[in-house]
């Protein structure tokens, strides 16, 4: 039985709270970038149903492994959507993914992304795409795919999130891990641009705690609270690619680690194998300012940041003691900071903590390996 009362108002999709006209304005304004990060490889164009890759060139490996990754930028959008700032939560959001990617060594071939909003504001959808575009570029990734959904009802018309997911490839003789790491291997510690993408539910609640505004211009910053706290991540894939490639330094980096939630230590400890340990030394590198204002600001204990942000080491690299200044070399001639920060000695060489700071961290994520122990303390700090 039609039960319809042919003088109720109609109502459409759009009286629902979804603009599919939006929807298409959005994806207007980001074709250009996501078409910059397309290389010959790539067929077809926006639109379609599914990006296509042509990976003819894995014909050319002896046993090719498919590496994935998958994640977000939790809750750093908060300060993003607060500033009216987008873009650059398109950085992070590669940074995050296709550095995942890198640690086991493989080459990233292609990303795609999901952007869930309350109400499509195709400006905006279009600044987070075009960040992510630029962020492909820096990866030498392409950006092959993607879809922005609008979600009324279930999230605010100024709420949205993002996630991403690439896939790479890396010949299995070349995979990198915790199997190639040698007692009297060096650690290498790769400079952060900032807080990265994680630890920002204890960044915000020290900010709400201290009353701070984020158009405070901070001295020490040199530049508004905001405008640092939005720093893009650093991606650190092509950086890596060209040690892996450079004949200087072939086969010196055994592992690498991506630092990110949880620290460095628990990071690093996923990629030390059993029986042996990392004693980083943290008077080998002063972290930026705003790790040090973070702990003034909320008066949070040093190992409690440690464990939750990067402390100005955002990835980490074990090589082999005769080939560290190699490595050192092709990455200061791209620009990027580094130094070594510590050594691989026998767990049971580990000395006793000394002190409340030394800690040694064991079994993080899940995974039972070795263990990494953080000793002394960064200059400038009590």
């Amino acid at each position: 039985m039609n039960t319809t009362d042919p003088t109720a108002p109609a109502i459409t999709y759009a009286d629902s709270g979804v603009d599919t006209a939006a929807g298409d304005r959005a994806v207007e304004l980001m074709k250009e970038a996501v078409a910059a990060t397309h290389g010959p490889q790539v067929l077809g164009g926006i639109g379609a149903f599914a990006g296509l890759v042509d990976v003819s060139a894995l014909k050319d490996y002896q046993r090719p492994l498919l590496a994935s990754s998958t994640d977000g930028v939790g809750t750093k959008i908060a300060i993003a959507r607060e500033m009216d700032i987008h873009d650059t939560i398109g950085r992070d959001l590669v940074g995050m993914v296709v550095d995942d990617i890198i640690v086991v060594g493989a080459a990233p071939l292609a990303m795609t992304d999901y952007i869930a909003c309350g109400q499509v504001v195709p400006e905006r959808v279009a600044d987070i795409v075009r960040g992510i575009a630029e962020g492909c570029q820096l990866a030498g990734c392409a950006l092959v795919g993607g879809e922005t959904a609008e979600h009324p009802g279930l999230m605010a018309p100024e709420d949205y999130d993002v996630a991403g997911a690439a896939v790479g490839v890396v010949e299995a003789d070349q995979l990198l891990g915790p199997d190639r790491v040698r007692h009297g291997d060096v650690v290498i510690g790769m400079d952060a641009s900032g807080l990265h993408s994680n630890g920002f539910s204890l960044v915000r609640a020290v900010i709400a705690a201290q009353g701070l505004a984020l158009d405070t211009h901070v001295d020490d910053f040199g530049r508004s609270l905001g405008q640092e706290l939005l720093e893009p991540t650093r991606i650190y894939t092509a950086d890596l690619l060209a040690v892996l490639g450079d004949e200087r330094s072939q086969g010196a980096i055994h592992a690498l680690s991506h630092v990110t939630g949880g620290g460095l230590a628990a990071n690093l400890a996923r990629v030390m194998p059993r029986g042996l340990a990392a004693r980083v030394d943290r008077s080998t590198w002063e972290p930026a300012s705003v790790f040090a204002q973070m702990s003034r600001w909320g008066s949070v204990p040093q190992l409690d940041l440690e464990g939750t942000l990067n402390m100005g080491i955002g990835m980490v690299a074990l090589v082999g003691a005769d080939q560290a200044d190699s490595v050192l070399a092709v990455l200061a001639e791209r620009g990027l900071g580094a130094r070594v920060i510590g050594e691989v000695i026998g767990e049971d060489a580990l000395p006793e903590p000394g002190t409340p700071l030394e800690q040694v961290i064991t079994g993080a994520k899940g995974v039972e390996g070795g263990a990494v122990l953080l000793a002394s303390q960064h200059p400038g700090w009590a």
